[in-house]
């Protein structure tokens, strides 16, 4: 066995914190851009159908199982040169998107056929180079302050996002259906993010061997990883399920307009912005658990609150003011997530705990959608009063399924802290 590498030193952890913050805006602005909210307002705008709306629903996080075959590089490869390869592909394939008012001239099925092609590649390379992102942040953490670094990085990139949002909602208001330029700003972004993540300091898990897969899912077998893995992969489908969704019904069935769905996008980001610093000194100092037991709780009452609200609620002021409660709830819970799962990682090689994480969390919030899309193509009515009536028994059964994820955090272990 290969000795593991030393940690980095104060200066070079200092230095890549500096580089994940000033990154981060850029790079996951650019992600939000083309994986999630504005995609499935195109989308609709394209005429797609529920199912097809789902499909891209779940791109975003069905092909992180592409982590596990990827994992096998990093015993070979720097994690920083895997991430430059995938961040580059990335930015390849949302290109066609950039010119998205030609792509909507084209023959209905085949405009939303590149569109979703264009879409899950995007998934594809986004997910390849979150296999290294998180092992890379795991060596510049400081004990004690996870919860802290985290709300400080998420704080900067849900800010660009409020900012971008705000703008999209002018523009969109004033231009319906003109996505081109939107994408064209997103894709800006991910160019700029190339030089920031350029040189970033990195704790090498390089053996010259390539890292077995089934080690990574053998760790599903330990009792604390498994109770993590339920937590957060049903709180995930239920999250990414419900906001998705939400967006598709205040569309079709209450008869917003793609302004006043866009409002509740920058509701959503607000409340995320305005939380997640706050957030990240509750987690340190309260425990990931405590946090992730309320928040469930939260986004369950949260669910249900929708399933009951009447038809005259469903304005864009009710929505904005739910989206940004919503927010505030998933922030809490994403802070809790990722202070936990560092909390089971082994700093000296955590690829493969952050990977096995990363894979069957993100399948579950991948398959939520789509599991949902096709189902609710089956059975929604055209009119708009009878889908609304289905949407509410949909967002019913959410809210029970988010409160199954309450039960594997109560038999937790009470020390379950793992030496930094």
């Amino acid at each position: 066995m290969t000795a593991p590498a030393p940690p980095l030193d104060a200066r070079e952890r200092r230095r890549g914190r500096l580089l994940a913050v000033a990154s981060h805006p850029t790079g996951y602005t650019f992600r939000m851009i083309f994986t999630q909210n504005l995609p499935t307002l195109a989308l609709v705008s394209l005429g797609a159908s529920e199912l097809q709306v789902g499909m891209q629903g779940a791109f975003a996080f069905a092909f992180v199982a592409l982590q596990l075959p990827t994992l096998r590089l990093v015993g070979r490869f720097s994690k920083r040169s895997i991430l430059m390869s995938a961040h580059g592909f990335t930015l390849a394939v949302a290109l066609p998107l950039v010119f998205f008012d030609r792509l909507a001239a084209l023959p209905h099925g085949d405009a939303i056929a590149i569109a979703l092609a264009s879409f899950g590649l995007v998934g594809v390379g986004a997910s390849v180079g979150e296999t290294v992102w998180f092992p890379l942040l795991r060596g510049y953490v400081e004990p004690g302050e996870t919860g802290r670094f985290f709300g400080l990085l998420r704080t900067g990139w849900n800010f660009a996002l409020l900012c971008f949002y705000t703008g999209t909602q002018w523009w969109l208001t004033r231009h319906p259906g003109d996505f081109a330029p939107l994408f064209a700003f997103g894709w800006g972004l991910g160019a700029a993010r190339t030089f920031l993540i350029a040189g970033l300091p990195e704790r090498s898990e390089r053996t010259g061997a390539r890292v077995r897969v089934r080690e990574a899912l053998a760790l599903a077998r330990e009792p604390r990883i498994a109770r993590y893995l339920a937590i957060i992969s049903i709180g995930n489908a239920c999250r990414v399920t419900g906001t998705v969704f939400a967006i598709v019904m205040l569309r079709r069935a209450a008869g917003l307009s793609e302004g006043e769905v866009v409002n509740t996008t920058i509701a959503f980001v607000g409340g995320a912005a305005l939380s997640l610093y706050l957030w990240g000194h509750v987690v340190d100092r309260v425990g990931a658990i405590s946090v992730l037991r309320a928040t469930t709780t939260g986004q369950a009452f949260a669910l249900l609150l929708l399933a009951l609200a009447p038809a005259s609620a469903l304005d864009v002021g009710w929505t904005s003011l739910w989206f940004f409660a919503f927010a505030i709830l998933t922030a809490g819970f994403g802070v809790a997530d990722t202070h936990l799962v560092f909390e089971l990682a082994p700093p000296e090689a955590p690829a493969r705990t952050l990977v096995l994480a990363a894979v069957v969390t993100g399948l579950a919030a991948g398959g939520g959608p789509l599991l949902a899309g096709s189902v609710l193509d089956a059975i929604l009515p055209a009119d708009p009063a009878g889908a609304l009536r289905v949407y509410r028994g949909f967002f019913a059964a959410l809210a029970c399924l988010e409160a199954c994820a309450l039960l594997p955090t109560l038999s937790w272990p009470a020390h379950a802290r793992r030496p930094s």
